[in-house]
């Protein structure tokens, strides 16, 4: 066995990023850029009024005089005015500033006596309430550069510069192989012996959370011929697979058997931790396979710890959860060796570790957090002792 900070820096040597893609603009978010970006035109490409008011030449006015009203600028009209000196122009937020005007007076600072305007604003300034061409970004300067994360106001920005594709690295393509003769579908009556799968849910949730909507489910029996059958085809349409279930050491444990017949090679097996120790983690050729654990704690506390570090060196990105140390407000006790991961609720500087810790458990997840780390050579921590929690992405 390995433990917990080493498995992690296998997996982020081992996870290669994906080759670029051009996707629409509307696709991209969550997305890494992999080319510098360039503003393919000046914005604005011409005097941009940033105020309702009117535009005038500050040059051409001589304060207290008033100004000839001459005409109307609407945002989005292409009508051409050229302004004089003396006169003023009515003109609207995102209109263009007609030849011969430079300053905008605000519509709240004038008054106007039939076709006199008389500006009242003392503070008023050449140049004041233009946006200049260019002056948000020029034609030909670096818009954003290789290696930034897409957000809702850099996709918007992008567009805003006449961009509607864009080269990134893509998110993957997942499948899901969820196996047990146990496991009923929610929404089915139970059987003796069976209890609901829970666990295709909680990673699906989770993949979608990182807006990645390529995922495919597939649910397996416990047969080795099966499951190598699945995971061949999950293997030929998938960028990164997860298994679930199967990867201890029972007699209906088929999932190590399965990876080898399918030619994953294993990079390890089994880690220093509670709970979640079975985890698998292989490659065929480039593509990571992950053998998780069945129990749904068990499960989610990989996918968070160790699968999302596989996400982010595919996405090029830093997905590992965020960390920060906290004051614990109870008690926790663990025996020295494994690296233990404990549900957790962080309020403001202390964090509590919640009760049902159980590694089938699901309930206290839906309430925590965070994760408490509790390295292999704690045994307890108490009340006012700090400790490192891992903040989760929801």
């Amino acid at each position: 066995m390995i433990s917990a900070s080493a498995a992690k820096a296998i997996i982020k040597e081992q996870c290669e990023t994906l080759p670029p893609v051009v996707v629409p603009i509307k696709q991209a978010m969550g997305t890494v850029l992999a080319e510098d970006i360039y503003a393919p035109v000046d914005i604005p490409c011409y005097p941009q009024s940033s105020m309702d008011g009117y535009a005038f030449s500050y040059a051409g006015w001589k304060p207290g005089e008033p100004l000839d009203l001459y005409g109307e600028m609407a945002a989005g009209s292409n009508q051409t005015i050229e302004l004089i000196p003396g006169k003023a122009v009515r003109i609207f937020t995102g209109a263009a500033v007609p030849p011969g005007a430079d300053t905008v007076v605000i519509q709240e600072k004038i008054r106007l006596e039939g076709d006199e305007l008389h500006i009242e604003d003392p503070e008023l300034k050449a140049g004041d309430n233009v946006r200049p061409i260019g002056s948000e970004i020029s034609k030909n300067a670096l818009a954003l550069e290789k290696g930034t994360l897409l957000t809702a106001p850099g996709i918007g920005f992008l567009a805003g510069i006449g961009l509607a594709e864009v080269k990134v690295y893509p998110k993957p393509r997942v499948a899901i192989i969820v196996t047990g003769n146990e496991l009923q579908e929610p929404g089915k009556p139970l059987e003796y012996g069976q209890v609901y799968e829970s666990n295709s849910a909680s990673l699906t949730a989770a993949l979608e959370a990182l807006l990645i909507r390529d995922i495919q489910l597939y649910r397996v029996a416990d047969n080795l011929n099966s499951l190598s059958a699945t995971l061949a085809t999950a293997l030929e349409n998938a960028d990164l697979v997860l298994l679930t279930g199967g990867i201890s050491v029972g007699d209906y444990d088929f999932t190590l058997k399965a990876t080898l017949e399918c030619g994953i090679e294993t990079i390890f097996h089994k880690i220093k931790q509670k709970p979640g120790k079975p985890i698998l983690f292989g490659k065929q050729g480039q593509k990571p396979v992950f053998g998780l654990p069945g129990n749904p704690a068990s499960v989610m506390t990989c996918f968070y710890e160790y699968v999302l570090v596989a996400i982010g060196e595919m996405q090029h990105r830093n997905l590992a959860l965020r960390k920060r140390n906290a004051i614990l407000a109870n008690t926790v006790k663990k025996p020295a060796g494994p690296t233990h991961y404990l549900k957790g609720y962080a309020d403001g500087e202390k964090v509590m570790s919640l009760e049902g810790q159980e590694s089938y458990k699901l309930n206290s997840f839906a309430r925590a957090n965070c994760l408490i780390m509790l390295p292999e050579e704690c045994t307890q921590a108490g009340p006012g002792d700090e400790v490192e929690i891992h903040i989760l992405p929801f």
